[in-house]
């Protein structure tokens, strides 16, 4: 069956509190991809966010990002006063995240409700932390504590606690009883408002494509309360790290600093926290994509302290049988493989073996030096194909950007001879292809410009930010995505 859908991160949406949430916009968004006659919406990691704002670099692999939870449904709830949402400042700019307004009123805002709340006595709040206690209780108490460090990575703790010595965690939990459950308050809000909005998409027909990082941070719960899954020496520092070697795109590499996994203790243990972090995702989306896909196969490891990832070396990954596993413990499970980049024969292999779609970004296409496996004529039914992705520009700021030789091949290839809108006809290229399934970023359909993109790899400071304003997805843009869906048979 082709289908097809629209690329578009929570925070990106339009919102009353400075970032995208689960508020009213976001269940007008699904009426009208539904309008659209879209079958998935595809969004980013949902965790919360640290130091640069990146969903790829979050507190915990597990937990939701409490900037998603929606004031109003608190309002509703009877925790807060309108009056009380409309007293802080989220910033000023519809198009753009001012993160620091929004972390400096939104905790201040959640802390208002949690007091007015009597949290404790809800049978549904008491549900949730039983049932979530394996990853939930190691994460409240690692905000708690973090909070009291003022704010720094958990190596840096005093000694006993850092090590999560008996006492130590006992003396811990006891001491910020009150923020722990503050933390608990957070993600069950966040899990009541996600299934709501969740299983509102479903009922409209709308699948949702989520996203797993395969690295968790050095600076999350997960690594603290679980560090024989890591590299790590005697005193939890990491021995290697996450990265990616020089390449055109980045001299000196990619140094992403994440702590690298021990896989054969992974192994050993029949992949038990890879299947719980598996089965967590599947609760929360229908389709998982698979960041990184490369790294089951082979890892990049660079030397803990090097400053660039000019130094490192390719280690093996466990391959096909972590998949194998997952197949066995979770059934059959609808996954999309990131497999972007330099692909040697054994990572060729592993997408085969597993037999999940691999990506085709057209943008990756027009390279009029060489021919592209990213090219429409040389893809195969079992593909998912996109215009471009988080990483990428949007279609419009590529197309004004790219060197005039690839331009002029786009040109010929898509046939964009005198066109006035030549990122419909790129999305067009996507929606004919033979791909079973097209994803489109939401910026590419609204046609807007570099002012747009959403990450720049390898970059700090203007990533993450991007928001469509209210009322850009208005049901003539929905008609016409409508009238291109049916028209590649995609409806």
């Amino acid at each position: 069956m082709r289908k097809s859908g629209i690329l578009l991160p929570i925070a990106s949406l339009p919102s009353n509190y400075g970032i995208g949430c689960f508020s009213k916009e976001a269940y007008e968004f699904v009426d009208r991809l539904e309008e659209a006659g879209q079958t998935y919406w595809q969004i980013l990691p949902m965790g919360p966010t640290g130091y640069g704002d990146s969903p790829y670099q979050s507190f915990s692999t597990f937990a939701g990002n409490p900037y998603f939870i929606d004031p109003e449904d608190l309002v509703k709830r009877g925790y807060l006063t309108k009056k009380q949402c409309e007293a802080y400042d989220f910033g000023d700019n519809e198009n753009y995240i001012d993160y620091e307004k929004v972390y400096l009123s939104r905790f201040r805002l959640l802390r208002e409700a949690y007091e007015n709340s009597n949290i404790a006595k809800d049978k549904g709040f008491q549900k949730f932390i039983r049932e979530n206690a394996f990853w939930l209780d190691d994460y409240a108490l690692y905000m708690a504590v973090k909070e009291s460090f003022d704010g720094v990575c958990w190596v840096e703790w005093d000694e006993d606690i850092k090590l999560r010595e008996e006492e130590a965690m006992k003396k811990y939990r006891a001491q910020y009883a009150k923020e722990v459950e503050f933390y608990q308050f957070q993600q069950y809000l966040f899990q009541v408002q996600w299934e709501k909005l969740k299983t509102y998409a479903n009922k409209k027909g709308i699948k949702i494509i989520g996203d797993i990082p395969i690295y968790v941070a050095f600076d999350s719960s997960d690594a603290w309360a679980n560090p024989e899954l890591f590299q790590f020496d005697e005193d939890c520092n990491p021995v290697a790290v996450a990265g990616c070697p020089p390449d055109a795109f980045a001299v000196t590499g990619q140094l992403w600093g994440n702590p690298l996994y021990r896989w054969e203790y992974h192994k050993q243990t029949g992949y038990e926290w890879w299947m719980k972090r598996l089965a967590s995702c599947y609760e929360k989306y229908d389709v998982v994509r698979i960041d990184h896909f490369r790294g089951f196969d082979e890892y990049y490891a660079i030397p803990f302290g090097e400053p660039t990832a000019e130094v490192g070396s390719w280690e093996p990954g466990p391959g096909i049988d972590i998949f194998r596993v997952m197949k066995e413990k979770l059934g059959e499970k609808e996954v999309i493989a990131e497999d972007l980049g330099f692909l040697t024969d054994s990572v060729i292999e592993l997408v085969k073996q597993s037999g999940y779609p691999g990506m085709k970004i057209l943008q990756f296409a027009f390279d009029s030096r060489e021919e592209s496996d990213y090219l429409p004529h040389n893809y195969t039914q079992n593909c998912v194909v996109y215009t471009g992705t988080h990483d990428n520009d949007t279609i419009v700021g590529w197309y004004e950007s790219v060197q005039e030789a690839d331009k002029e091949f786009c040109n010929r290839y898509v046939n964009l001879a005198g066109s006035k809108e030549p990122h419909w006809e790129i999305i067009r290229a996507a929606m004919a292809s033979v791909a079973q399934l097209a994803v489109i970023p939401m910026q590419d359909y609204l046609g807007l410009g570099s002012e747009a993109r959403i990450n720049i790899p390898s970059t700090l400071g203007d990533n993450w930010k991007w928001r469509m304003s209210k009322g850009d997805f208005t049901k003539e843009l929905a008609k016409r995505v409508k009238d291109m869906t049916k028209l590649y048979s995609r409806l």
